[in-house]
């Protein structure tokens, strides 16, 4: 959806390419399995610290503050979104059509990811208070029933001045919504009977437990449309950011000479394995 927020000569770049992007902005999540040091990438948990203003926001600073130990044991999706901004607009300044595209999915899978409340947050899957499987609930049931009915159309992107700025403001959003999504869940949870909560479905050949669309469309309704609104700005957010890039990179004209890009996900990790646990040098340049 985020390439229809893109202005004309970048819209016509990607929607060719839309499928590839679907495909590849799971890599990151497949990645998760093979390199042990991609799990950092999706996530900060801001209250570890006592919020966003705890943190600075340039990497030099909070490792000095912190150490890059803790930085990494606690999350670094805002210097990941750095890192990968600055890999697209180096992609956009070459030219290098799969670079472009690739870099593209997974820059917008960790934007994504810094839209979701519970990533912000230690009590990422509702373990500490007795709400284990929220997390699943809230960023992916809740879309499956009622995502249908959801408005992608955002408006035209705009100009990032700041990229880094731009990821600590998501995330601040996010972390203010943490409270809420965990207490109308309790709420709610506390005011229907424990038989309505969950139900069981077929996915494939597997019957599967989840949470009942009667209990699901309760806490949707107390939400208010958060939902919605975290993926709507989570869209623009994503088309921000292509953009930013391709202006950064000096707006380069492009086609779409090739169909089906090639590089992968496994090739990015070859890529970036001399920085793939710190951030590296881009996260502190001059913007």
């Amino acid at each position: 959806m985020a390439c229809f927020s893109l202005p004309t000569p970048l819209f016509n770049y990607y929607k060719p390419h839309i499928g590839y992007l679907f495909d590849h902005a799971v890599d990151p999540d497949k990645r998760r399995y093979s390199d042990p040091q991609e799990a950092p990438r999706h996530f900060i948990d801001l209250d570890r610290y006592g919020g966003t203003d705890a943190v600075p926001h340039r990497w030099t600073a909070a490792v000095e503050k912190f150490t890059a130990d803790t930085l990494l044991e606690h999350g670094i999706v805002p210097w990941a979104i750095q890192q990968f901004y600055f890999r697209l607009v180096n992609a956009f300044r070459d030219r290098e059509e799969g670079k472009i595209l690739y870099y593209s999915a997974v820059l917008g899978h960790y934007v994504g990811d810094a839209h979701v409340p519970l990533h912000c947050t230690r009590n990422y899957n509702g373990q500490l208070t007795g709400q284990k499987g929220i997390h699943g609930f809230w960023e992916s049931r809740l879309p499956e029933l009622f995502g249908s009915d959801y408005d992608f159309i955002t408006g035209e992107c705009h100009y990032l001045e700041n990229p880094l700025e731009t990821a600590w403001a998501i995330l601040k959003k996010s972390a203010a919504a943490v409270d809420s999504v965990l207490t109308f869940e309790a709420e709610i949870s506390c005011r229907m009977p424990p038989d309505l909560k969950f139900t069981f479905e077929e996915r494939g050949n597997t019957v599967v437990r989840t949470y009942s669309r009667k209990y699901a469309a309760a806490y949707h309704e107390r939400l208010d449309g958060q939902v919605e609104r975290r993926m709507m700005a989570a869209v623009n957010a994503v088309a921000c950011y292509w953009y930013s890039a391709w202006i950064d990179a000096g707006q380069p004209a492009l086609t779409t000479s090739i169909s089906s890009p090639t590089m992968n996900y496994t090739e990015e990790v070859k890529d970036s394995t001399s920085s793939s646990v710190h951030p590296g040098h881009n996260c502190d340049q001059d913007q």
